[in-house]
């Protein structure tokens, strides 16, 4: 059985073989040989902030640039998940700054603190034993990882040797530290804990039941067997372009009451999404993307035809989250240049399901440009599709494209569509959930193979 040293010295190896330098904590410290901190209550390293916030906004001004450094810095909210919230706002969208340029103009624009277009432009740094100045002793978190200078990510570890410790010791830790080093959270991303064998992740806000295993590492059919879950977890999660994509698209905030709810995808939800998202640009593309169909993922997304506007279904079982997994594909899919702004169109076989998943959209904003929109008539449906060039996302339900009693027979149901119209239609039966998915609503889509989805909401 190997100690809680030895642990965190493979799981630091594993970060390093997926991409990542690791710097140890005591030699970033005030006094250490490599000082990148000022002081121990220092939970960003500004200096690599501020590289990165030149290199990827090249266009902009010192000035700007110091703007936005400070106000990426300066938390100004009273409590950890509401300053946690707008800061997700600003790594997610950049941070708007102004600027004078030489004709005496004001100039508005944004900073951005990640360059998820280019992963390869950012600076990903793992580092272990980072001690921060807490409210009532000095705390040291195991493992901090940082991207641009910013803690996006704890890891926690528990000694896998001692038999009255487990994971949820490691989770309980970090409570601690949320309460006694706060300044630390505001920029998290997600928690990550390990007694060795097992490993779990989860959001800011999460309790022990919504931290969960990671099983995959590529994609979904990758799920090697390895003696750590730890393992999978590192080399699957923080691979850096799937972590990008995973902080971009997959987390979101939900008001509970008088409560900020922060929730994030789990794996099998990430994975599924992505494959929904790669399958929908070959249906929708006239002629195969480059690349796209040749990936060994999905089975169905080996059959899927170039421009047959049938990207198949995303089937779920209860409890697997499928009101996050239609968010994050609805968030995901309008942000690609391929599908040219679409319109989501979420359909459903009842008013009560078409509600239900309209309020789920309605919290999870952040994801998306436009608030979506409810159709509630046939009228109301057909004036929202045919004046709509492009954007938003609509809700509806099936009944709502039948014929008008004085139209005649129609093959197509829709009169006046946006081309670049995506319907999503969700049909519930016992305990199997299903989406089907199609890159135009006067295309239907077939029974497929499908990627499945098994976990929680």
């Amino acid at each position: 059985m190997i100690t809680e040293d030895q642990l965190e010295q493979l799981c630091l190896q594993w970060f390093q073989d997926t991409g990542w330098i690791y710097i140890p904590g005591p030699d970033l410290a005030p006094e250490g040989p490599t000082p990148e901190r000022k002081d121990y209550r220092d939970v960003i390293l500004t200096d690599r902030l501020q590289t990165a916030l030149t290199q990827i906004n090249s266009a902009l001004p010192p000035a700007a640039i110091a703007e936005a450094l400070h106000i990426a810095t300066t938390p100004e909210h009273p409590t950890l998940i509401q300053n946690n919230h707008a800061f997700h706002r600003l790594l997610k969208n950049g941070i708007p700054v102004e600027y004078t340029n030489q004709e005496g103009e004001t100039i508005g624009d944004r900073a951005l603190l990640i360059d998820f277009h280019t992963p390869s432009n950012n600076d990903y740094l793992v580092v272990n034993q980072f001690t921060v100045t807490g409210t009532k002793i000095p705390r040291r978190p195991d493992i901090v990882v940082f991207v641009n200078g910013l803690p996006l990510v704890v890891v926690e570890l528990k000694n896998p040797a001692k038999e009255d410790t487990d994971i949820w010791e490691a989770y309980r830790q970090l409570q601690t530290y949320k309460d006694e080093i706060s300044d630390l959270f505001v920029y998290n991303q997600a928690l990550a804990i390990s007694d060795g064998i097992t490993a779990r992740i989860g959001s800011l806000t999460a309790t022990e039941e919504w931290f969960l295993p990671w099983r995959a590492v590529d994609n979904e059919d990758d799920r090697p067997l390895l003696e750590f879950q730890l393992e999978t977890l590192v080399k699957g999660f923080f691979q850096p372009n799937l972590f990008l994509d995973y902080i971009r698209n997959f987390i979101l905030f939900e008001r509970d009451g008088d409560t900020l709810v922060k929730k994030i995808a789990g794996y099998h939800q990430f994975h599924g999404v992505r494959e929904a998202i790669r399958v929908t640009l070959i249906a929708s593309a006239p002629t195969e993307p480059s690349g796209l169909l040749k990936e060994t993922r999905a089975t169905y997304g080996r059959e899927v035809k170039p421009g047959s506007h049938k990207a198949g279904v995303f089937w779920h079982t209860q409890g697997a989250g499928k009101s996050i997994s239609m968010c994050c594909y609805a968030g995901k899919l309008l942000q690609q240049p391929a599908m040219k702004n679409p319109t989501p169109i979420v359909v459903t076989d009842r008013n009560d399901l078409d509600g239900q998943l309209y309020q789920q959209f309605c919290k999870a904003t952040d994801l998306f440009k436009d608030t979506p929109e409810q159709a509630d008539s046939r009228e109301q449906l057909r004036e929202k599709l045919s004046t709509r060039a492009s954007g938003g996302i609509i809700f509806t339900t099936v009944q709502k494209f039948s014929l008008l009693d004085t139209e005649p027979p129609s093959p197509f149901t829709t009169k006046a569509v946006s081309p670049n119209s995506t319907s999503t239609t969700q049909t519930s039966k016992h305990s199997t959930k299903k989406s089907k998915i199609s890159s135009k609503t006067k295309k239907t889509s077939p029974p497929a193979k499908t990627p499945r989805a098994n976990g929680h909401n």
